[in-house]
């Protein structure tokens, strides 16, 4: 299919790099090439723009710049939370609370946390997939040392209360840290406020390059790095920096903070309008994840009686880009771990889809993709027998 007929509905697994972006970084590349350990002009001048980077970064979570250490990306940061906090503060305690729903590199290195001797409790959340305070509560213990708690779903996009989860988290003499992968500028973050140790993010969610992210770690709390080299990153993360990355996340940055709150509106407007069509158009769907405290570009649906990887590759042959779920689970033949744990069945979980809007949709690619998925969900679910009245009425409206 055409290049220009394609609608992407896939944002929370990556998104498009920003042309201003790639602009600032081309500069870094092609001119401004200097490494920025280097004494001389050009090191100057690389590190002044990691300086930058670093301020755009923490000004976007009302932190300092200092706290601010650059990663490889999301699961970098992640793991270097979690292994690196509790593996420097043994001591402290062996205990460690998280979800069942969090993304992988949190899973991943709970699961590693184990093999170290440490104890993991994962919350099951409610069936919205909040992940409550009260529950939190319930699972502290004495030798608690850390919570990790995710901002907002990568598959279903509910919001979790962190303010809420942190206090509980420092009343029992733990730290907090949340993976905000899919939260960092698309949603308000303070992270004093909300009482956020550590926080994770990745550039290429929000429209800036692959291979780049950072770790907000607070003034005072000790953690082991992960890797050993050079005096880089205060140490937290030595090697030489990715700085066009590193620029680029930066300005993606910048341009979140300034256009956030009018992207978040148009994002909404587009994912209910979107939603709106579907209902009207199929019987036996069901939303996923919480009605209004969720993503503003994020619509997870159970289309019953339908496979999911069928209608996706479906959807692809129409040019139409949407997720069965987390793009790192790709190629998995499980159900979704997150909509199981929210209580759907695995059938229902396998007839799930996830269409994540962004900056580059418009109303007329939502009319579209709204009917293309309307008509492949028709198609798919009675190709061996007739259609209700009212399908059959929408396949009709769809094909005219």
């Amino acid at each position: 299919m055409n290049r220009a007929k394609r609608i992407y509905l896939d944002h929370s697994a990556t998104t498009p790099v920003d042309r201003r972006v790639v602009e600032a970084m081309n500069e870094f590349m092609l001119e401004k090439f200097g490494n920025p350990s280097s004494i001389h002009a050009y090191g100057r001048e690389a590190k002044d723009a990691l300086d930058f980077a670093r301020i755009s970064v923490a000004k976007l979570l009302d932190a300092e710049s200092d706290d601010i250490f650059f990663t490889s990306g999301g699961t970098e940061a992640d793991n270097l939370a979690l292994i690196g906090y509790c593996t420097r503060n043994r001591s402290r305690g062996t205990h460690v609370i998280i979800s069942s729903i969090e993304h992988s590199a949190i899973l991943r290195s709970a699961k590693e946390l184990e093999a170290l001797g440490f104890i993991v409790t994962r919350l099951r959340p409610d069936r919205f997939g909040e992940v409550t305070a009260n529950a939190v509560e319930a699972a502290m213990t004495d030798h608690t040392i850390l919570v990790s708690v995710m901002h907002a779903n990568n598959e279903v996009g509910t919001i979790n209360d962190l303010a809420a989860i942190s206090h509980v988290a420092h009343t029992g003499g733990a730290v907090f840290h949340t993976d905000a992968v899919q939260s960092f500028g698309k949603l308000p973050i303070f992270v004093g406020r909300m009482g956020i140790d550590m926080l994770s993010l990745s550039g290429h969610k929000i429209y800036g390059p692959k291979g780049i992210g950072a770790i907000y770690i607070k003034h005072g709390v000790d953690l082991s790095p992960r890797q050993f080299g050079g005096h880089q990153e205060s140490e937290v993360r030595p090697g030489t920096e990715n700085l066009p990355g590193i620029v680029g996340l930066g300005v993606a940055a910048d341009l979140c903070h300034d256009e956030m709150v009018s992207e978040a509106s148009k994002l909404a407007y587009l994912r209910d309008e979107l939603w709106n069509r579907l209902q009207s158009g199929l019987e036996r769907i069901k939303l996923n994840g919480h009605p209004e405290r969720r993503m503003a570009g994020n619509l997870n649906v159970t289309f019953d009686g339908v496979e999911g990887e069928a209608l996706l590759v479906a959807l692809d042959l129409e040019g139409v880009a949407v997720s069965s779920g987390s793009a790192c689970s790709s190629g998995s033949t499980s159900p979704s771990h997150v909509l199981t744990e929210i209580g759907l069945s695995p059938q229902a979980a396998h007839s799930s889809l996830r269409m994540t809007l962004g900056r580059i949709n418009s109303i007329e690619q939502i009319e579209r993709a709204a009917n293309i998925i309307i008509k492949s969900v028709i198609r798919l679910r009675f190709m061996d027998r007739p259609y209700s009245s009212s399908e059959s009425s929408a396949m009709q409206a769809v094909l005219a």
